[in-house]
């Protein structure tokens, strides 16, 4: 059961970073629910970019018959990562789908033929000691690793440092600060020494000395997990840290657990620190013990409008209806529901299910809408509340404003690319004016300007 905030204050000296905000969590709807493997679906629909970066060169064709963890996308670029069949079965049609992120997606849709291959554990132990930092760095390109906390950059691309770069400290994020989510507590709880050999792949591969798992005092059963998977280690330790969102987003993260500031426009390894997910590494585990791609992941389903929420071991390209299913619907008494791919602080609305689960998909959050769409938006009061929680130090309602007027070069002069769209503006605003949105629709119109 995740502690309370308030008594384990009492005890420990908890590192943060500056401003932020303090949301209801909600983890109690799933935190004690262990993961259960979600039904094998029917069909499957996997864009060929659930990264960032361009998206991948299909590989397939209409008609082919593919095996479940068979390479269907190459990626053609630095910043890219590949994607794998999840099922295996008949290549049913290759076009652009909906995709979570809004857009269309070129995909391959595969119709299932009902096997499921299993994943054994490799011949031998894997010592890591054996294993190169290129050979580390290559195999979790070629098997599509990608962050999995939700931003899903290519793992292979931070592993791969510029000249002159070192990394001293390797950071596991395993925070997870956003409302009702618990996909990163469960995957420590239940397979921390997944974790742990993640870490210290990471480690060997970039080069660091150090290694910390950063994770938030609400979660102390997680802490238990980690620490006794980790005992007697002197290179690596267990930070606990404050609850306080957004405490995950890598900057945050890296002031709060080691005190180093990320200068504006600057990257964590500009400081000497690489930062990765807690699932990130335990799927780099799954690559060389398993010899397994990226086909599933852990996604928690919860929200006050489902009827029971979930944490469901799912397979890529699962669409959101089929999931939302297998955890009993939506409610039948709720009228008007909101659904998130992700949570509610940082999540993208869906306007339909049939939208697949990707890599980044941590959550799917399931929210009564109703009461929401009867308050209007106001006109800002100027209170400043949304520039007092900012934790980039901006001026949030000066940049929603820009970014709904599309006056693309003030947005950039007022720094609005610095923003980690992490919502504590539009959580805080009494006004309900939706910042996050109309700052994201900025930072479009800038990338939609043509280039110098």
């Amino acid at each position: 059961m995740i502690q309370t905030q308030r008594h384990i204050k009492k005890t420990m000296n908890l590192k943060t970073f500056d401003k932020g905000v303090h949301p209801s969590d909600h983890k109690e709807l799933t935190a004690n629910k262990a993961v259960r493997t979600a039904a094998l679906p029917k069909t499957v629909i996997i864009p060929l970019l659930q990264h960032i970066g361009p998206p991948c060169q299909c590989l397939v064709k209409k008609g082919d018959i593919v095996t479940e963890g068979q390479m269907i996308g190459e990626g053609t670029s630095f910043i890219s990562a590949p994607v794998h069949a999840s099922i295996s079965g008949k290549v049913k049609d290759i076009d652009a789908y909906p995709h979570p992120s809004g857009r269309k997606i070129p995909s391959v849709v595969i119709e299932g033929d009902g096997e499921t291959r299993e994943w054994k554990a490799v011949k031998g132990k894997v010592n890591l000691d054996n294993l190169a930092p290129d050979e580390i760095r290559q195999k979790v390109r070629d098997y599509g690793i990608v962050g999995m906390g939700g931003a899903a950059f290519p793992t292979s691309v931070k592993l791969t440092l510029p000249k002159g770069k070192t990394i001293d400290t390797v950071i596991l994020n395993g925070c997870e600060c956003e409302p009702y989510l618990t996909s990163d507590y469960r995957i420590m709880l239940e397979s921390p020494e997944k974790v742990v050999w993640g870490l210290r792949a990471l480690m060997k591969t970039s080069g660091a000395s150090r290694g910390i798992i950063g994770i938030e005092e609400n979660k102390l059963e997680a802490v238990h997990a980690i620490r006794e998977a980790i005992s007697g280690a002197l290179d690596l330790e267990v930070m606990v840290l404050e609850t306080k969102y957004p405490q995950g987003a890598e900057k945050m993260l890296i002031q709060a657990a080691i005190g180093r500031k990320v200068p504006t426009g600057a990257l964590p390894l500009d400081v000497g620190v690489l930062v990765n997910n807690v699932g990130t590494a335990a799927a780099v585990y799954d690559v060389f013990f398993y010899d397994k791609p990226l086909i599933e992941r852990i996604v928690t389903l919860s929200g006050d409008a489902l009827e029971s929420p979930d944490n469901l071991l799912v397979r890529v390209g699962t669409t959101f209806e089929d999931v939302i299913n297998q955890c009993g619907g939506i409610k039948s008494e709720c009228r008007e529901v909101e659904v998130l791919n992700g949570g509610p602080m940082m999540g993208i609305t869906q306007s339909m299910l049939s939208v697949p689960v990707i890599k980044g998909t941590s959550g799917i959050t399931v929210l009564e809408a109703s009461d929401i769409k009867k308050k209007s938006v106001e006109p800002c009061i100027r209170c400043a509340s949304c520039v007092n929680v900012c934790p980039m130090g901006l001026m949030p309602y000066r940049l929603g404003d820009l970014g709904l007027m599309a006056r693309a070069d003030d947005f950039t002069s007022w720094s609005g690319m610095n923003c980690i769209e992490c919502g504590c503006c539009s959580y805080v605003c009494p006004s309900r004016r939706p910042l996050l949105q109309w700052i994201r629709l900025g930072k479009l119109r800038v990338r939609q300007q043509p280039k110098q």
